[in-house]
């Protein structure tokens, strides 16, 4: 694992009970810049500046320096010191890119004239505010006045701002309204987590969405392998930034070309598994409206229902199978998949002859539209209580008009990607 952490403090880490008159003498630091990348663009957009430390040639956790600065009072010291160095050394001058900048909380309770010193000396070294990203953790301040009045003057000066590890901890939407940053940086955990669990999955991308639609950019951090970069692409996130696009290290064209040229690789190769998880998904929908139809027409011959829907239960993610007489009332017990008659919990919802579904989209979608399968919403079904998508469509047996319903759950099917259109 690099050594390589970003410099935010958070309340409650350990602190160090040695005394160090000065901990930026005492210490030795190199300043590396990791790539962000514009997906859509497939291009370079900016850097983020991290540090490496040493004490007495022996590397440090940026964390661990931290606390130390912590104990004695020298975070701000530490982090006006830092900053100024990032600035220093950045070999991106040229470049048409932002730069990170990590912001502690200590420092946005500093005076207005601390800012006014980062901004001329960003005009020093070269590179105006405009180009500067300041990276503040907006679960880390417990004083939202501060936080507001702190990027309240950075945005006078200049700087753009964006909030760090957003979805972990304290975070709070109705604070990050308020702060209307230009881009939210997701925590990586979020991510991670949706590589191994559907429903993480799930809320990754509504958050992303979410987030896009109010107005900020969305940066996804973290991505070191092929799976992560394939999740990431497919959220329609604005920016990213991992080791498996660019490790920190320092800046120069040649490293910027190569690192978009992997970018530009991973992007086409994610297209090329979209593509062929449509035509998948295309595939599975097309023998989906066979089955349903063909389940119809044994019913409407006198097949027994269970063995009308044999074919049709055998299909990935179909659990169940029920009719719906003229008023919604349901004929008889479901036919259901061997395993799902093994319940895991006792239900008192499970055997459902005789209810009265007429309230229910499908059913109702289903009378109006008699000649087409349709599709509901996602939705919690009450026999299992697990996300469901019922299929409806009008079948005629005995001269008599009923609805036929098969329950699917939609995390089973293309791990949960799959969007059921309005009618198959």
């Amino acid at each position: 694992m690099s050594s390589v952490v970003r410099l935010s403090w958070r309340k409650g880490r350990r602190m160090h009970d040695t005394v160090d008159p000065d901990i930026i003498l005492s210490h030795d630091f190199e300043s590396v810049y990791q790539p962000i990348f514009c997906p859509t663009q497939q291009k370079l957009v900016g850097y983020e500046a991290l540090v490496r430390v040493k004490r007495n040639g022996t590397p440090i956790s940026p964390v661990s320096l931290f606390e130390l600065a912590a104990s004695q009072d020298q975070v701000f010291e530490l982090d006006s010191h830092l900053l100024q160095r990032h600035l220093e050394h950045f070999g991106g001058k040229s470049l048409p890119v932002w730069l990170f900048l990590n912001i502690t909380p200590q420092t946005c309770t500093q005076p207005t004239a601390s800012l006014e010193r980062l901004a001329s000396h960003c005009r020093r070294c070269g590179i105006p505010p405009e180009r500067i990203v300041l990276e503040l953790v907006e679960a880390a301040s417990d004083n939202t006045d501060a936080l507001l009045d702190f990027i309240h003057r950075a945005r006078e000066q200049g700087f753009q701002i964006a909030i760090d590890d957003f979805g972990m901890g304290d975070s709070n939407f109705e604070r990050l309204w308020r702060i209307n940053p230009l881009i939210v940086k997701l925590d990586r955990s979020l991510l991670v987590n949706a590589e191994h669990h559907i429903r993480a999955r799930m809320l990754l991308e509504s958050l992303v969405r979410m987030i896009r639609e109010s107005g900020s950019l969305v940066l996804l951090e973290g991505i070191e392998n092929e799976a992560l970069a394939r999740i990431a692409l497919a959220t329609e996130a604005d920016l990213l930034q991992g080791f498996l696009f660019g490790r920190p290290g320092p800046v120069s064209k040649k490293a910027a070309e190569q690192a978009e040229a992997r970018l530009a690789q991973r992007v086409s190769q994610s297209s090329e598994w979209s593509l062929q998880d449509s035509r998948d998904q295309e595939n599975y929908l097309r023998l989906l409206r066979f089955e349903i139809m063909e389940t119809c027409h044994l019913v409407a011959r006198g097949v027994p229902f269970r063995a009308a829907c044999e074919q049709l239960l055998q299909m990935d993610g179909v659990k169940r199978c029920f009719v719906l007489d003229q008023n919604g009332i349901q004929q008889g017990n479901l036919a259901r998949t061997h395993p799902d008659i093994k319940q895991v919990r006792f239900n008192p919802l499970y055997e459902s002859a005789g209810a009265c579904w007429a309230h229910r989209e499908y059913f109702q979608k289903a009378r109006q539209r008699p000649q087409h399968i349709h599709c509901s919403r996602p939705y919690v079904g009450l026999p299992d209580a697990r996300r469901t998508v019922t299929l409806s469509t009008v079948l005629h047996f005995q001269e008599q008009t009923q609805v036929l319903c098969v329950d699917i759950h939609p995390d089973e099917v293309f791990g949960g990607q799959l969007a059921f259109p309005d009618t198959l």
